[in-house]
């Protein structure tokens, strides 16, 4: 796992990370670590989340299935382990301490609409947006990869408020491109975290002093609206 403050550059073509294998193991403190780098680098809120545990029931194969007991979870391993998730989400390093102490291989969950919205979008329309933004030297903030081939731009709150209406103004019906934003009330799964057997959430720019300012979806918007419509319509 490359650390916190790295930074992949993109040029004309962008090289995603290499997915680790969907059987892995996270060394042994690696959750804990990153947590407390993203609460004391970054002084982002973090919530505890479930994890993946191996059943003993040899009629299921040993498959690997969430804590929270469901066999239909619809997120394995990538949820939060309480209802009252707003709540556990902490910026404190004893805390976050003390919550990956009881649970080592709890998951790591950002909040959204706190400190930044994060817009998401199919990882086909996410590599040529971002090619188009490095090339203009746009300012852009961290940026993930998730192993069901979505890219997620982290930028300023808000953006859940006015995506629509930016995606309209750039000529697309909100409906008709894959576009979402992750804003107030909801959370996304932070690298290193594990999607069942997917694989991991991975950083594709990663937090850097150089970003520590996200940018406003306005800035944003054009590459990423022309970007999602071109692959809804290669996408039929």
């Amino acid at each position: 796992m490359m650390s916190v403050n790295d930074t992949i550059g993109v040029a004309t073509a962008v090289q995603l990370p290499t997915q680790k294998r969907a059987s892995s193991r996270l060394a042994s403190g690696e959750l804990l670590d990153t947590a407390l780098r993203y609460v004391e680098e970054r002084h982002w809120d973090v919530i505890p989340g479930t994890w993946l545990e191996r059943s003993d029931d040899e009629r299921r194969g040993g498959v690997q299935r969430c804590s929270c007991g469901a066999l239909d979870c619809e997120a394995p391993g990538a949820h939060p382990a309480r209802r009252d998730w707003r709540a556990a989400a902490t910026a404190s390093p004893t805390t976050v301490t003390r919550l990956w102490g009881k649970s080592p291989r709890a998951s790591i969950l950002l909040p959204t609409g706190r400190t930044f919205d994060v817009v998401d979008v199919p990882e086909t329309a996410g590599c040529l947006a971002l090619a188009r933004l490095e090339r203009t030297g746009t300012a852009l903030g961290p940026i993930a990869a998730s192993p069901d081939r979505r890219m997620l731009f982290f930028v300023l709150p808000g953006a859940a408020v006015k995506a629509a209406g930016l995606v309209r103004k750039q000529g697309y019906p909100p409906e008709s491109v894959d576009l979402r934003v992750h804003g107030e009330g909801t959370w996304i799964a932070a690298p290193p975290t594990r999607l069942g057997t997917r694989g991991c959430v991975q950083w594709v720019r990663k937090p850097t002093v150089a970003n520590a300012w996200f940018p406003d979806l306005d800035d944003l918007i054009s590459p990423l609206a022309y970007a999602c419509g071109r692959d809804r319509a290669i996408g039929g």
